[in-house]
């Protein structure tokens, strides 16, 4: 596919987080840009508010005539999360046309760009909105895909000028990571996921091997130290490979302490230290995030007080620790966590903030296979809080699986204060319940119950 040659982009799910910035990156470089999708959104009302045709019946009249009779200047772009049987999909299949991924699409973007991108089964998000925040903040030109909306944007996109360099989430799921070849890497964790896909740890990590190969020759890896053990660090023998982590690494931390809710540090590598650093995106997780955003711009930012600037004015992601009331009386944190040690770290965090009040913790989960595969996991990163409101499994693109629910973790779990909800009638707990410290967690779509949850408890 050549990109000069197009006139039309065409995308199927345009509303998920990855393909609304890709559509918006296309609609600001001139292509002309429509979409399908299944419901309308916060992301999709933006869309359209910018100028970007979205329709939301399946049906192939929708399809713009010149992208129908124009194979060769339309590019079309869909998401695994589109069933097969959707007609428009059938359209294109039936007619020859051919379709790419996201993180096709993105490899093609990216593959005349300086890259970095981030890999890792927790903190994709967190730690590539960093970086383009760190570059932004400096004024190195630059385009950023980040998979959340970044508060300090109110967007999932940064657009630059030229697009010489580029900041992308490497994502694992399907195997979508493997289409990039960047300058420079970072992989965050390993830790078990999707399994769905890949149906091991061991297959997982190959993947991961597979990606670390992509790096171009003289490029560079960041890895956290306790992944870097797991895998192949330099199977080609021509990049240059770095450790980073709170406890040790080439590139670690000293003063760790906790501040005014924020999380101070002095940054250490072998080209020395930088002082100054006070992350208000709370979490030790994001801590080690932050070491490795720090890392990979070295070669683009060379003044310490643009890196401490950057971190320093840094404001997080939308449902990455979010404070969504923050008081003496109360505090509620929204966050996207779906996996066990996502879980685990956004207590441990909590835990260090707030040692003396009692968490409870709402959470969703979020795929039957999720739920199967790390029951364990759940009950015992959950049994952390004090009181635990357990949600109906959020089915995403699956089908039930008989005997797995939510009841599932309850069974497993040491803390006793345990409640189950269906999601609709969860805010009947708080008629009767004031949480000193609440957090709602989850990836589906328990994020639509914060609103009506801080009206209630601003209304105490």
């Amino acid at each position: 596919m050549n990109l000069e040659n197009l006139h039309s982009v065409y995308f199927l799910g345009i509303g998920g987080i990855g393909m609304s910035a890709l559509a918006r990156w296309f609609h600001a470089n001139g292509y002309a840009v429509t979409g399908y999708d299944k419901t309308a959104t916060s992301l999709t009302e933006k869309l359209v508010e910018e100028g970007i045709a979205v329709h939301y019946e399946d049906h192939v009249r929708n399809i713009p005539e010149k992208v129908k009779k124009d194979r060769d200047g339309a590019l079309i772009i869909y998401t695994p999360a589109v069933p097969v049987d959707l007609n428009e999909y059938q359209f294109f299949i039936n007619e020859g046309f051919e379709l790419y991924k996201r993180s096709q699409v993105l490899g093609m973007l990216t593959k005349s760009c300086y890259t970095i991108a981030v890999a890792g089964t927790h903190g994709k998000t967190t730690t590539s909105s960093m970086i383009a925040h760190l570059l932004k903040s400096a004024g190195v030109d630059c385009s950023a895909f980040v998979g959340g909306i970044m508060t300090n944007y109110d967007s999932n996109l940064l657009i630059g000028v030229n697009n010489e360099v580029m900041v992308v989430e490497a994502d694992e799921f399907d195997r979508s990571f493997l289409t990039l070849h960047p300058d420079v890497a970072i992989i965050t964790a390993t830790d078990a996921d999707h399994l769905d896909i890949y149906g091991s740890k061991d297959s997982l990590k190959d993947s991961f091997n597979e990606f670390i190969k992509n790096i171009k020759a003289n490029g560079q890896l960041f890895i956290e130290e306790k992944v870097a053990a797991e895998l192949v660090l330099n199977p080609n023998g021509n990049i240059n490979v770095n450790t980073y982590g709170l406890n040790g690494g080439d590139i670690t931390i000293s003063d760790l302490k906790i501040a005014n809710a924020k999380f101070e540090f002095t940054f250490k590598s072998h080209e020395g230290n930088a002082k100054g650093f006070a992350l208000a995106m709370p979490g030790y997780h994001n801590v080690s995030n932050a070491l490795a955003a720090i890392a990979s711009v070295g070669s683009l930012i060379k003044q310490d007080e643009q890196l401490v600037n950057g971190i320093n004015t840094y404001l997080g992601v939308k449902r990455r620790f979010e404070y969504v009331i923050k008081s003496d009386d109360i505090v509620f944190i929204d966050d996207y966590a779906h996996h066990p040690e996502e879980i685990k770290a956004l207590l441990e965090s909590v835990r260090a903030l707030y040692p003396n009040k009692k968490i409870t913790a709402i959470f969703q989960p979020h795929l039957f296979t999720r739920t199967r595969d790390f029951v364990d996991g759940f009950a015992e990163s959950l049994s952390m809080a004090d009181h635990v409101i357990l949600l109906d499994i959020y089915p995403a693109r699956e089908l039930p699986i008989p005997g797995v629910n939510s009841e599932m973790i309850k069974e497993k779990m040491t803390n006793k204060s345990i409640r189950t909800y269906i999601k609709d009638d969860v805010l009947e707990y708080f008629d009767n319940h004031t949480p000193e410290v609440l957090l709602t967690i989850g990836a589906g779509n328990i994020d639509t119950l914060v609103s009506p949850i801080k009206k209630r408890l601003e209304n105490k």
